[in-house]
């Protein structure tokens, strides 16, 4: 399968574009370690926190919530596994800054230069259920080098909802079919494939830190499969 005729390259951010397992757990055992809090499995934490992401947003999606960012919901997912750890001795302000760690989440080493490459040939955005705030804090922490940032925010709902693939496409003027779109999670290709989108899936093998095995089969709904951005590039001849 390959992809074909494309104007715009649309990225997934948090694991496909930024490390959020490895930097969530590094800089939270760096404040632990310095509020004396010791014996936790960081890279377990951050996998539990990351583990209420999905449920969360999709109680927004469906309504039983007013829209609410993804900032908030951060911060109400990080109450809940704290708890749940019993984790002690972080005061709220310590929590707020725990929770700002997600606008300074480190790129994937090819992250940068991929992007980079890859602008010259094709329009580039992020499209990602982060809020506008997050998403540009990250591209200036990451030298993440968008043409566009696209924010489920702008849509009041989340991926994988239709509207936002949707929504996308009309933002920047183009038909779906004329979009990449870059993901190193399935749902989300599915997703972008049922509403026209080109996919290709980045195949991510530390994002849980190594605790977490990648699915890496073939499935009918993606076009292409890469390594990274690097070798995204190359397999579209940039």
């Amino acid at each position: 399968m390959e992809a074909t005729n494309i104007h715009a390259i649309a990225f997934d951010v948090f694991g496909t574009t930024v490390d959020w397992c490895g930097t969530v757990s590094r800089e939270s055992e760096t404040l632990a370690n310095e509020k004396g809090i010791v014996d936790v499995d960081w890279v377990q934490f951050a996998i539990d926190w990351r583990k209420g992401y999905r449920p969360a947003m999709d109680r927004v999606t469906s309504g039983e919530r007013p829209w609410t960012t993804l900032d908030l919901l951060n911060r109400e997912l990080l109450d809940e596994v704290l708890d749940n750890s019993s984790i002690d001795g972080f005061s709220n302000a310590d929590k707020d800054r725990l929770n700002r760690i997600w606008e300074v989440l480190d790129p994937w080493n090819d992250s940068p230069k991929g992007l980079a490459r890859l602008k010259n040939s094709f329009l580039v955005t992020a499209l990602s259920n982060g809020s506008l705030s997050m998403l540009n804090n990250l591209a200036k922490h990451g030298n993440l080098r968008w043409d566009r940032v696209i924010s489920a925010e702008l849509f009041g709902c989340y991926k994988p909802d239709p509207r936002v693939y949707k929504g996308a496409a009309e933002l920047l003027g183009l038909k779906s079919q004329n979009m990449l779109m870059v993901a190193s999670h399935k749902y989300d290709l599915l997703a972008a494939k049922r509403e026209g989108m080109q996919t290709a899936f980045v195949k991510r093998l530390n994002e849980f830190g190594g605790r977490i095995e990648v699915d890496k089969s073939h499935e009918t709904f993606i076009d292409i499969y890469v390594d990274d951005f690097l070798d995204l590039a190359t397999k579209l001849g940039v």
